[in-house]
């Protein structure tokens, strides 16, 4: 919290949330996507995916546990999640 407040940055953090509270299309039902779709799931993040509800509108190709680290991964265990993207675009047709 300090950091935006220093930085001046809390406004554009947060707009994503007031976004997505106020969109024209809230309450409306997702269109599932095509898109293959990956998600490394930290252990310390601060929310926990669940891969039935992620799967309803997300093609899931790759789903990945890690025990440790969290919201900052890449800073916390840049070489796991480095290889992580690399096996997911790695598995893709070309």
């Amino acid at each position: 919290m300090m950091l935006y407040w220093l930085t001046g940055t809390a406004g554009s953090a947060a707009r994503i949330y007031y976004e997505r509270a106020h969109a024209d299309y809230w309450g409306d039902p997702i269109e599932p996507s095509g898109t293959p779709t990956a998600l490394a799931d930290f252990a310390a993040e601060n929310f926990i995916p669940l891969r039935h509800i992620a799967e309803r509108t997300n093609n899931i190709v790759r789903w990945t546990h890690y025990p440790r680290g969290g919201h900052f991964a890449a800073m916390e265990l840049p070489e796991l999640l480095v290889a992580d993207i690399r096996a997911f675009f790695g598995q893709l047709p070309g």
